[in-house]
């Protein structure tokens, strides 16, 4: 089943920023995505249970 990407709206660990990611729901997820105002590497962890969705973001170098 594709479920369409869905876009959440995070503050940046860094400068914070508030940004937009575009989030894959069908899965629960850990990657890295540079901030798109101050490029630096923003940790992201998604998590998905059935209908519900959470984002959690963290600087890189200091994990969750």
């Amino acid at each position: 089943m594709y479920l369409a990407m869905r876009e959440e709206r995070v503050t940046c660990p860094h400068c914070w920023e508030s940004i937009d990611l575009l989030i894959d729901p069908s899965e629960s997820q850990i990657y890295t995505e540079d901030c798109a105002v101050c490029c630096r590497p923003i940790l992201i962890r998604t998590e998905v249970d059935g209908e519900s969705l959470s984002v959690d973001v963290a600087q890189e170098d200091l994990g969750f």
